[in-house]
């Protein structure tokens, strides 16, 4: 089974594109300043630790939060990894993974490395119930991960009284040479009565689906978007969301809140965590959208979501 987006044009790059990336690139990023760093705040280890009812949302980095809710201690696209391929993390996670709270639900977008980090997975403890893309259950049971439930888009699973819909994004798969799109890709939208809604939209380019999503759940409080893996945006555009893009996702979910993520800890693009965050402080600006609707979280910090 080999999945498609809703827009049968946003396909994988070929080979030929791929090549023709690295040559642009070369040069390029010998010019580029990786100097700045993603803030990063104490972790309160005595709240994460005993908290049982207050929704909180803490960044961790990359697309990974721990998301608090009704006794629930979850998490999104787990990953501590030191690198990845060649590129050592630019900023440190936020939170020591021998820190982090026995996890009962770990949320996966997408099977691509980093968001499904299998040594990250075996190192978190707790019950961890796996809710992932149809396509990709067996592979994690023979992985050796024996709970897990496998969503396609717009299915629901509800865990201890919280509702958890799978839902579209516009982007690929790939682990190997001959898995290409063998699983599906998408967002979480996370919601139980007595806490904000949040949505997770993983990683995606800009499409229809996040009007379709705002349709669906008309009372989404906080969107964690990402703004990073950009550029160049010829060869990214179809899957990834450029900062301006992200803005435009927010509004059309209809969110009050927009938490921008997927920047600052790896080299995945020839975008810069600086020139991420310049655009879209920039689009800010010209929107004229409320600054105070833009949380910029640094790695570790934990917003209590009903404050």
């Amino acid at each position: 089974m080999r999945y498609h987006n809703s827009n049968p044009t946003a396909v994988p790059r070929t080979l030929k594109e791929v090549r023709q990336w690295r040559r642009e690139r070369a040069g390029k990023m010998k010019q580029k300043d990786y100097s700045y760093r993603v803030p990063v705040a104490d972790p309160d280890l005595i709240y994460l630790h005993s908290n049982n009812e207050e929704p909180s949302l803490t960044w961790i980095g990359h697309s990974t939060f721990l998301i608090q809710r009704a006794g629930l201690n979850m998490i999104t696209d787990p990953i501590w990894a030191d690198k990845l391929a060649f590129h050592r993390r630019l900023s440190p996670p936020g939170l020591a993974i021998t820190d982090v709270p026995p996890i009962d639900v770990i949320l996966i977008s997408h099977s691509h490395y980093d968001h499904l980090n299998i040594a990250t997975l075996r190192r978190l403890t707790g019950s961890k119930m796996l809710i992932v893309p149809l396509g990709l259950a067996d592979k994690l049971r023979r992985k050796g991960f024996s709970s897990v439930i496998e969503l396609d888009w717009w299915e629901k699973a509800t865990f201890r009284g919280v509702d958890i819909t799978f839902v579209p994004a516009q982007h690929w798969t790939r682990r190997t040479l001959t898995d290409t799109n063998a699983s599906r890709w998408g967002g979480f939208v996370i919601e139980n009565s007595g806490s904000p809604t949040v949505y997770f939209a993983g990683d995606s380019g800009y499409f229809d689906g996040f009007k379709e999503i705002g349709s669906k759940f008309r009372d989404i409080e906080v969107a964690l978007m990402p703004i990073g893996a950009y550029d160049p945006e010829w060869f990214m555009g179809p899957q990834h969301v450029t900062p301006e893009e992200a803005l435009q996702a927010f509004l059309d979910v209809g969110a009050r809140k927009f938490v921008p993520m997927h920047y600052g800890s790896y080299k995945l693009a020839d975008d810069t965590p600086r020139e991420a965050l310049d655009r879209l402080e920039a689009e800010v600006l010209r929107l004229g959208i409320d600054r105070e609707s833009v949380r910029m979280m640094p790695h570790g910090e934990t917003w209590r979501l009903n404050n």
